[in-house]
């Protein structure tokens, strides 16, 4: 295969020997080795496959633990999630998944076999780390069954590396796309999902003869062409010196030099303007057609700005919204790998401890495992919204949560027991400290001081005639802040 030549200079690179290959057709299969070159070199190959996950990760995930000490657990679980370095790991492998259509991620702990089941509740104070394998790495161990009568029928077993296999509860696969019956998957080695450049293989070819003709126009751009009059029919070498001195003086001609040239020459630059409107609109549209074989939105390849209204809400924003929650949602069993790990390293007994001296009323009697357990199924992470509505927007969807609060409240206290009525204001007020664009400080009842609480009987208003009492205790109160005089007394 030929290199290709751009100004007598040869451009060999692994990328442009893999691509501009000239058998490369549609439909054709994307191999290891070319999912490896794209990924690495190909300007389109790194945006493909991260700018969705990134995206997917640019704001952080919302943590909710409501039956506990919310903002010591969070604090504790967000503290040992940066510390693992969870966000960069779980990037990584659903990378390489979008790359070659499978990875796998392991948990390596010191001192224990990875064919061994790890004890998640002595993880606290282990040595741990984290292997992202590709599938060159676990080939062999992911081809999928292929028998339909099989209860592990195109599902994942399990992972091996170097002959080396890894006990299933450490181990997590993610598959870009679902495996398809007797479909193999050349980047994969497997029966298994398909890589994001596998339909966009002949698109992001021609891609890199956009990249050529930049190439040619940003080198041709700067040519000047000069019409100069020939000085006669036979050109000798006074004529030719002279010509050759006048070239010199246009090419070092700067700003403020004066050139004379005579009203029959003319000098102007290489007329490439016939250029412009095709070469955008094939550049435009092998983009376009790149996106749409990757199943990506093309506006996040084009780069076009947001600034119609990303933030606030356009269809264009809206879609491109969609898209990256049907990401997360692809990520969240990597996500529920590392919430579990985290959840038994942050919450750990000696952790445990100091819930028990900070909250001795709570916890003081309660056990370890009952407290996490209890934590734990209470777990719940939001992922934020990509499309940030205005502050004033946000208070005033609070504004109206309040309100609802507030006329729950009305209707159902006045007919609830005291036990319930200190159920529904504990509801009201954890949904009442949700409200963090109205207030900022919490709300903090004693709910068992409620509990117990009975409230006085009202007094009747001033001006109003006191309700009368039976003559007798009147009589009795009377005689008993009255004395009265004796008979023996004058």
């Amino acid at each position: 295969m030929s290199n290709v030549n751009i100004n007598g200079s040869v451009l060999g690179s692994s990328l442009q020997d893999l691509l501009m290959a000239p058998d490369i057709e549609p439909g054709d299969d994307a191999s290891y080795q070319i999912c490896k070159a794209l990924y690495t070199y190909h300007p389109m190959g790194a945006k493909l496959a991260d700018f969705p996950l990134q995206m997917a990760q640019s704001k952080p995930r919302k943590i909710l633990v409501p039956d506990g000490p919310e903002d010591v657990l969070v604090e504790a679980f967000e503290e040992e999630w940066r510390k693992i370095g969870a966000d960069i790991q779980i990037l990584n492998v659903a990378s390489l998944a979008r790359v070659y259509g499978v990875a796998s991620i392991a948990m390596m702990v010191k001192d224990l076999e990875a064919d061994q089941p790890v004890d998640y509740e002595k993880l606290w104070d282990a040595d741990i780390s984290f292997n992202a394998f590709d599938p060159l790495n676990t080939a062999g161990s992911l081809v999928l069954s292929q028998e339909p009568n099989n209860m592990d029928f195109l599902k994942v077993k399990g992972i091996s590396v170097q002959g080396q296999a890894y006990n299933r509860s450490r181990t997590v696969t993610l598959l870009n796309e679902r495996p398809m019956y007797i479909d193999y998957t050349t980047s994969a080695f497997g029966y298994v999902g398909r890589s994001i450049y596998q339909r966009a293989l002949y698109q992001l070819k021609s891609f890199i003869r956009t990249m050529i003709t930049d190439d040619m126009i940003a080198t041709k751009a700067g040519v000047i062409v000069a019409k100069m009059q020939q000085q006669s029919s036979a050109i000798d070498n006074m004529m030719s010196l002279f010509q050759g001195q006048k070239r010199d003086l246009l090419k070092d001609a700067q700003v403020g030099n004066v050139l004379s040239i005579s009203t029959e020459e003319e000098i102007q630059s290489l007329d490439l303007k016939n250029m412009d409107a095709p070469y955008q609109l094939a550049r435009k549209n092998i983009i376009e057609n790149i996106a749409t074989a990757s199943g990506t939105p093309a506006k996040l390849l084009l780069s076009e700005t947001f600034a119609e209204g990303f933030g606030e809400g356009t269809e264009d924003a809206k879609h491109i919204a969609d898209f990256i929650n049907g990401i997360r949602e692809w990520m969240e069993p990597l996500y529920a790998f590392f919430d579990k790990i985290v959840r038994h390293r942050a919450w750990n007994e000696e952790f445990y401890k100091t819930i028990q001296e900070r909250f001795p009323k709570e916890y003081g009697k309660v056990e370890y495992k009952a407290a996490f357990y209890k934590w734990s199924n209470s777990f719940k992470p939001q992922w934020p919204s990509l499309l940030d509505e205005p502050e004033s927007e946000k208070a005033q969807i609070d504004k109206v949560r309040l309100e609802a609060i507030t006329g729950m409240l009305e209707v159902l206290l006045p007919q609830m027991d005291p036990e319930n009525k200190a159920v529904l204001i504990e509801w009201a007020q954890d949904n009442f400290n949700a409200l963090k664009n109205l207030f900022d400080s919490p709300l903090v009842l004693d709910m068992d001081a409620l509990k117990n609480f009975t409230p006085p009987e009202a007094e009747a208003p001033p001006g109003e005639p006191k309700p009368s009492k039976p003559f007798a205790d009147s009589a009795r109160g009377a005689h008993s802040l009255v004395r009265l005089p004796s008979r023996s007394q004058p």
